[in-house]
């Protein structure tokens, strides 16, 4: 490994810890954490892809970050609507 991609994997690494930590943080409201847990999945991508694993990658782009999130957020406005089914 290149001491260039050492330099970008530890950046991205330090990046996702901080959006991680911002996520379970108790004073944030449920929607921040929702969008730091997309910004944390969608960061694992790019580490993926960092590591010669493209496959991966697009598979925890679309899953992890866009639909997981996109579910959430439907979730939660389901349950803010106070909307019974």
């Amino acid at each position: 490994m290149s001491p260039m991609m050492l330099v970008l994997s530890l950046l991205l690494s330090a990046a996702m810890i901080g959006v991680a930590v911002m996520a379970v943080w108790p004073a944030r409201s449920t929607a921040v954490a929702v969008l730091a847990a997309g910004a944390v999945s969608l960061m694992a991508s790019i580490m993926f892809l960092v590591l010669a694993a493209p496959d991966v990658a697009m598979t925890e782009a679309a899953i992890g970050s866009g639909l997981t999130t996109f579910l959430f957020f439907f979730v939660l406005g389901r349950v803010r609507s106070g909307k019974d089914d």
